[in-house]
């Protein structure tokens, strides 16, 4: 057995040139030992391996980036397990991307656990206010659930930089003076301060928007796991808010909608009232505008701005079909104005189509997305929600009246079609429908932008102009 001695649990560089000097030497992982003790990094406790040199050996830059997350991991045999992927690596170079290997299944499990540790890190640390010799002192006792504050600490210094603070784990100690950041022993909870004035801040502020009607338990044990509660002043809160959720949830249902005052109640259209029924046909695309803000055939209104219908003239020749308003779009109120609007308009002028003499839609009128940090990210309508959008177009279509319909996508191919399609087969050749309706079928702009390479976006952009002058000729 060859055991490695090593400064401190995250010795990474102590460990790294211990487990390259047993690799070269030729010491197969059930007999390499790594233990933590005092003294210089990697020392040898039996006097070293003897290196054979017989060529390097590099390790691959996944591996080394694993590793760093894997030595902030609490289980003993971490070192192990490294060691075990390192070995193996010089045999098998691409072993990291195997993700079916137990080793690396196990690290990358690992790996998770350590990433959301630092996230929980990052979303409950405390910071009391406390005083000392040099003025306001922001103090924070945290418990991680693996060695994540060397990592995590520069988030604090960049969200927090010009406070002066200093976070207490059983690890070590992370202390920022505006300007540099020191780690420092392990410590106690006793060092950290007991409460301050913001207590009740936490505490109203956790209250206020808690909503007894989304309660979920299970949801919110795991956003906020229980291991974290006797460090976060709202947690004292949850068993009561919990247990009277019931009661507070009942009260709201149980009290009356509130009333629109008299001059909302005179400016709302029957059509925006009765938008989610059948029996109210929309006579003008006014109405049918009219109608869509007040459309609760699928749950996308809940999260949209305001509905987004069509635009152009009553008598356009040319429909043009697109998937759904985008960010741009729902915060305007119209169709492509966005980036794969703005590339829409370019290509038209190209083709040699006049934007004003079309009608533009989209399969669906609601902004379907996922917030990203202050971002709205676009996400793909699913089937059930083109179809219950499709009574719209279909009232779109029986206004209008277009001799050809210009479809831009999967999505609006769905809508028109009734179908699946693909795309790239179908493209460019018109289809007649059973009700005499023609159909063209081409790209959405939006695959255009993302398309990462100069010369696939040029040959694409070719090909979808193409497909407008088709259009062109079509109708």
């Amino acid at each position: 057995m060859r055991t490695a001695i090593l400064t401190d649990p995250l010795d990474f560089d102590g460990w790294r040139t211990a487990a390259r000097a047993f690799r070269l030497a030729g010491v197969e992982p059930a007999q390499a030992r790594f233990v933590v003790g005092s003294g210089q990094a990697a020392l040898f406790e039996n006097g070293g391996p003897s290196f054979e040199k017989d060529g390097a050996f590099t390790a691959p830059r996944a591996f080394l980036e694993t590793a760093k997350d894997l030595i902030q991991h609490r289980s003993e045999d971490r070192f192990d397990l490294m060691y075990r992927l390192l070995w193996r690596l010089r045999d098998q170079p691409d072993l990291m991307a195997v993700l079916s290997d137990p080793d690396v299944a196990e690290a990358a499990d690992r790996m998770k656990a350590v990433r959301r540790a630092a996230h929980k890190m990052k979303a409950f640390v405390r910071f009391r206010q406390t005083e000392d010799s040099q003025g306001e002192h922001w103090v924070a006792w945290f418990e991680p659930a693996h060695r994540v504050l060397r990592t995590t600490a520069p988030f604090f210094a960049r969200r927090f930089s010009t406070m002066r603070w200093t976070i207490l784990t059983p690890d070590g100690t992370a202390t920022w003076d505006g300007g540099l950041m020191r780690f420092g022993p392990a410590a106690d909870r006793s060092q950290a301060p007991a409460e301050d004035e913001m207590e009740a801040f936490w505490r109203t502020y956790y209250a206020s928007t808690f909503n007894p009607a989304r309660l979920k338990l299970k949801a919110m044990r795991s956003e906020m796991p229980k291991r974290y509660w006797k460090n976060l002043p709202e947690a004292a809160l949850i068993p009561e808010l919990t247990a009277a959720a019931a009661v507070r949830t009942d009260a709201m249902v149980s009290q009356p909608a509130p009333q629109p005052n008299a001059r909302f109640q005179r400016a709302r259209a029957p059509l925006v009232d009765r938008a989610a029924t059948d029996d109210l046909v929309p006579e003008t695309l006014a109405d049918l505008a009219r109608g869509v803000q007040g459309c609760r055939r699928c749950p996308l209104w809940r999260d949209a701005t305001q509905g987004v219908c069509g635009a152009g003239g009553q008598a356009a020749e040319l429909m043009v079909v697109g998937e759904q308003p985008g960010d741009r779009e729902d915060l305007a109120g119209q169709p492509f104005v966005g980036p794969a609007g703005q590339l829409l308009d370019q290509a038209m002028v190209e083709a040699g189509l006049d934007r004003d003499a079309l009608y533009l839609t989209n399969a669906v009128k609601h902004f379907k997305h996922e917030p990203r940090g202050k971002r709205r990210l676009h996400k793909t309508p699913n089937a059930g929600e083109v179809q219950a959008c499709r009574w719209w177009l279909d009232h779109e279509r029986r206004l209008v009246k277009p001799r050809l319909i210009l479809a831009l996508g999967a999505t609006a191919g769905l809508a028109v079609l009734g179908r699946k399609v693909a795309v790239q087969t179908e493209r460019g050749a018109v289809m007649t429908q059973a009700d005499g309706t023609r159909v063209l079928l081409t790209v959405h702009p939006s695959y255009l932008l993302r398309l990462p390479d100069a010369e696939a976006r040029t040959r694409e952009r070719a090909l979808f102009v193409r497909d407008l002058r088709a259009a062109i000729h079509a109708v």
